[in-house]
């Protein structure tokens, strides 16, 4: 690595143009190597992530439970494409032993680094239930060889977090993503998936990443994982209401504008265009 640049979209398309298929995590290796500063990643949690671990905890539950035998121990969280790290260290500054994925070494290391650099930043948010355990992993989020690594097995993780992964991902691999998802989720209800949607006012058109990601988008593929979802001419997804969804899908629970969140998922006069929206597993 030859030290941290400010890549612009141009130049992450660039880039990722070079690994088509299943190299396209290659390309993101590639773009962590070639420089760590992405316009998108703004250095810190999105606060709406924030506000919905505070009003939605009856909906996702608490950091802490008890098993069969009344024996309490804390909730995995995992966050897949977890950039720098800083989703993670919030979830465990709120109780959450948090995990966080990245393909590349080097974005593990920007990690490691994030934690180390600015630990106090990430504030305890309850003493009575304390801090969570933080592992940072590199692997690959359709492999279960990081899964082995950490010692979590499939549906073992209580709540994942989903933010500008699922717009970074080819839209080709939208099928394969929807599909780990009811792999890694823990059963019903206690296995949450919180997708933050963006970016949902993006031309369909336009080129990614970030890839033009609608919630109509996020209902398809959820609602069918591992199935292939059409998109019209304009890059719109052809959403039909007729079609059931499928038995080994995820179940949208709840879906709302959040308060607040970061200015690239607000447009003109600080409008919100980004939405959050919560799932289980049906079965």
């Amino acid at each position: 690595m030859t030290g941290p640049t400010n890549l612009e979209p141009k130049d992450i398309q660039a880039v990722l143009a070079q690994y088509q298929g299943d190299r396209y995590v290659d390309g993101w290796d590639a773009l962590w190597n070639k420089g760590d500063n992405l316009p998108w990643d703004k250095g810190f949690p999105n606060p709406a992530l924030e506000d919905t671990l505070v009003q939605r905890r009856g909906t996702i539950g608490g950091p802490i439970a008890e098993d069969a035998q009344g024996k309490s121990y804390r909730r995995k969280a995992l966050v897949p494409g977890c950039g720098r790290g800083v989703d993670v260290l919030l979830l465990a500054s709120f109780g959450y032993d948090a995990y966080g994925l990245e393909y590349s070494a080097t974005a593990v290391e920007a990690c490691k680094k994030e934690e180390a650099e600015n630990s106090g930043w990430y504030r305890v948010r309850d003493q009575t239930v304390g801090r969570g355990q933080v592992t940072f992993v590199q692997g690959d989020f359709f492999s279960d060889a990081w899964l082995q690594q950490i010692g979590v097995p499939l549906n073992g993780f209580d709540v994942v977090y989903d933010y500008t992964f699922f717009c970074a991902l080819s839209p080709s691999l939208r099928p394969q993503w929807a599909l780990r998802h009811t792999q890694l989720l823990a059963p019903s209800p206690t296995g949450n998936l919180i997708c933050l949607e963006f970016p949902r006012h993006k031309d369909p058109q336009s080129p990614g990443p970030p890839f033009p990601s609608s919630s109509e988008a996020y209902m398809e593929h959820l609602s069918h994982p591992g199935e292939d979802i059409a998109y019209d001419n304009k890059g719109v997804v052809k959403h039909d209401p007729l079609r059931a969804p499928s038995q080994s899908g995820l179940e949208r629970v709840a879906y709302w504008q959040p308060e607040r969140t970061h200015e690239v998922g607000q447009g003109e006069k600080g409008v919100i265009h980004d939405r959050v929206s919560i799932w289980r597993r049906r079965n």
